[in-house]
């Protein structure tokens, strides 16, 4: 019996798919071969004596400017650190607010609360799934020290929204490109736009050092400040001097240390060079698979923005309509469709107020105040398209988007064969709402 006509693989049928998928991460020659020159350099830390020779941090911190056109960037040890140097730079802290998507990963909204801000959680476009400006600019008061927009789910938040949103406020703008490493906004890469542009280098991002993060900027004091947030208060010297350390105490701010190892850096260098020409196989196979997906019944896709020039493929969202899911969990059609062609699927992030992850108020940090409280609580924030978002769409990462275009159509198959059977799905584990 075909696989497309057997039942569904969750209980039993025949799989669509069972030929493997391509890996992530990756570890060409080129990157093994900078490991090696990180781990023989007799310099492992930024902190480390100066060789003679640049780090791998500044050569990463360089390169990674370079392809944004940009002049600065500061690595650091996690995206996480990246956006919280990029709040503190803004003035995040005690008394201040930044707007937050309510749909998105939780350290966006748990950086600005561990510097004392409160996350003001604002809904999503219900198309894009992209923050909404018309819900950022509604959320706006004189506390707002920065407005965090993410752009999410291989499309984008409106730019040119934001931008005037930023110049009517004088708020500034914090692009968190976690998601779009390489996206496009008119021609110009994201990230570039805001005041301060973010990224994680975590294991699974389509640039990656398995832990990692980046701050851009093009303002020279914005600059200064991050480097001595990521770095206990120092910043690079001017002169290098052999076998002194290159860093220089400055003092002006109180830092921590967020910085980049030379290992971290080493992978992160080695794997820039390869992220357009993989993003250009991504791109192609989503084209192949989006008109596939397009002839199923109740079944659609994220779409960009007309200023969206150039999208990143992260995390692949696949929308069904509710009529169709009726009272079955979308996370019970993640386990199928994983079932179905052996690799990860998921549901989208909860949202954050409702999400387990995000606890305020669970916090040994957060003050006793009734009003503190009460303003931190992520319950007060109603995020409806959000939460549609989370009970209607499942993804998969990007790595499946390097196959090839059979591997797309058996995506396909496996979407159309794991409709078909819906109903099938009500009874049984619910499936992790991930």
């Amino acid at each position: 019996m075909p696989a497309r006509r057997s039942p569904l693989a969750l209980h039993g049928g025949t799989p669509v798919h069972d030929g493997g998928w391509p890996a992530w991460p990756q570890a060409p020659e080129a990157t093994l071969t900078m490991l090696k020159e990180a781990a023989t350099s007799r310099r492992w830390a930024i902190s480390g004596a100066y060789t003679g020779t640049p780090s791998f941090e500044r050569r990463f911190a360089d390169a990674f400017a370079s392809y944004h056109q940009v002049p600065y960037a500061v690595p650091t040890t996690n995206g996480s650190a990246a956006l919280t140097i990029a709040m503190e730079a803004l003035g995040a802290g005690p008394g201040t607010e930044v707007i937050v998507p309510g749909l998105t990963w939780v350290a966006c909204a748990s950086s600005a609360a561990a510097l004392g801000a409160t996350p003001v959680l604002v809904d999503v476009d219900p198309e894009t799934l992209s923050i909404s400006a018309d819900a950022a600019k509604a959320a706006v008061t004189d506390r707002t020290v920065a407005i965090l927009v993410v752009h999410a789910y291989c499309s984008g938040a409106d730019i040119d929204a934001f931008l005037e949103l930023s110049r009517s406020t004088g708020i500034p703008l914090i692009e968190d490109c976690s998601q779009a490493h390489g996206a496009e906004w008119k021609g110009r890469k994201v990230g570039t736009y805001g005041t301060i542009g973010v990224f994680s280098l975590q294991q699974t991002k389509v640039l990656t050092s398995g832990e990692g993060g980046v701050a851009i900027t093009s303002d020279d004091d914005l600059y200064d400040r991050l480097q001595q947030y990521r770095a206990n208060g120092r910043r690079w010297a001017a002169r290098p001097v052999l076998h002194q350390l290159e860093l220089e105490d400055i003092g002006t701010f109180e830092g921590h240390n967020h910085a980049m190892s030379e290992f971290h850096a080493a992978v992160a260098l080695s794997q820039l060079d390869y992220l357009d020409a993989q993003s250009e196989i991504r791109s192609g196979n989503a084209h192949i698979l989006n008109g596939l997906l397009e002839h199923i019944p109740g079944v659609s896709t994220v779409p960009a923005p007309a200023g969206l020039t150039r999208r990143t493929y992260y995390d692949y969202v696949i929308r069904l309509d509710s009529d169709l899911l009726g009272p079955v969990p979308v996370g019970r059609v993640a386990d199928a469709m994983a079932a179905e062609l052996g690799m990860f699927f998921e549901t989208l992030d909860a949202p954050l107020n409702a999400n387990p992850l995000y606890g305020p108020l669970k916090s040994p940090r957060t003050p006793r105040s009734t009003a503190v409280r009460e303003d931190l609580d992520p319950a007060r924030f109603p995020l409806p398209a959000a939460t549609a978002a989370f009970h209607t769409c499942f993804a998969f990462l990007h790595q499946a988007l390097l196959g090839s275009a059979e591997d797309m159509e058996a995506i396909a198959t496996a979407v159309e064969k794991v409709v078909r059977n819906i109903d099938r799905l009500q009874d049984g584990p619910k499936g992790a709402m991930r």
